[in-house]
């Protein structure tokens, strides 16, 4: 059994004991967090939502905070000795999926 979730604009192919790394939500580490489903799928049945699937839902555990690697934005303009060059490391929630029903 598989669930397709939303979460910060991105979407998650999901099953239980998955831990999956999300963009940023305020929660504490050890909080219950629960998504809407988007579509659940069982063996062979298929259920899709318009825009959530109803009557289910995936509930989850939050495991961990962090910032996930650092990229490197480097603007410049040829010719102008314009140059900038900037780092960002974006944050993330990790968590973990306990179940879908």
């Amino acid at each position: 059994m598989y669930a397709i979730i939303e979460a910060g604009g991105k979407q998650y192919k999901v099953s239980v004991g998955d831990s999956v790394q999300i963009e940023k939500i305020e929660r504490a580490v050890g909080d219950k967090v629960s998504f809407k489903p988007l579509l659940v799928a069982d063996g062979d049945k298929i259920k899709a939502g318009t825009p959530y699937v109803e009557g289910v839902s995936v509930n989850a555990e939050v495991v961990e905070h962090g910032k996930g690697d650092k990229i490197v934005v480097f603007k410049y303009k040829a010719k102008k000795n314009e140059r900038k060059k900037q780092g960002h490391r974006q944050p993330f929630t990790t968590i973990k999926i306990v179940e879908i029903k």
